[in-house]
């Protein structure tokens, strides 16, 4: 009887422990996509939209909502100390297209990594140093915090300007872009910043 009861405890114990470990893993951060497609309807905290697929989809805006508008921009705009963000072809660097981040965005996803926007392109974030006249196009040097890019801007390569704006910028019409949306079990998505093209720009 002792041996039996001391098996039991020590089952019990083990138990115990399992579900003590399995409460403190933490569960797997939920995967996101990217959407693009117009929106149609807003109602306070969600958006419904039409993605670029055809389908309408319900987004979930987050309370702290991050909106940027995306306005087309120059090589003008380009200067010595701007912050910018570009997709580019290995290799080459020569730039599939270039923004310039607002002020106070300096510093997002600095560095130098594998890009979505384009089959095995890269993106690269950084600050704006030299810029020299290229063969092809202006020659801009992106410094970021492990190194720096020199990223090749040819004549017809678009380049877009970002600007912070408020929840009160999403109407039905504009046309949006979202890079990491989590899709939630019922379907829909749950986003804390959306870009929205304006004056005609549709953004990637």
């Amino acid at each position: 009887m002792r041996t039996a009861a001391i098996r039991a405890a020590l089952a019990v114990a083990a138990a115990l422990a399992a579900t003590a470990a399995s409460a403190q893993t933490p569960a797997p951060a939920p995967q996101t996509v990217r959407l693009r497609g117009v929106i149609e309807k807003v109602d306070g905290n969600t958006v419904t939209a039409k993605s670029d697929k055809g389908d309408e989809v319900k987004i979930n805006l987050a309370d702290k909502m991050m909106v940027v508008g995306v306005v087309k921009a120059t090589m003008a705009e380009i200067k010595e100390g701007s912050y910018i963000g570009s997709g580019a072809m290995p290799g080459s660097q020569k730039a599939i297209e270039v923004h310039i981040f607002a002020e106070s965005m300096r510093g997002t996803g600095d560095g130098h990594r594998p890009w979505d926007g384009a089959p095995n392109s890269t993106m690269t974030n950084g600050t704006v140093g030299t810029t020299v006249t290229g063969v092809t196009g202006p020659v801009v040097t992106v410094k970021y915090k492990d190194g720096e890019k020199n990223i090749v801007v040819g004549p017809d390569v678009p380049i877009v300007r970002y600007e912070v704006m408020d929840t009160g910028a999403l109407k039905p019409g504009i046309a949006f872009s979202v890079l990491a949306a989590a899709k939630q079990p019922d379907g829909s998505y749950n986003i804390s910043r959306i870009n929205i093209g304006r004056d005609g720009v549709v953004p990637r």
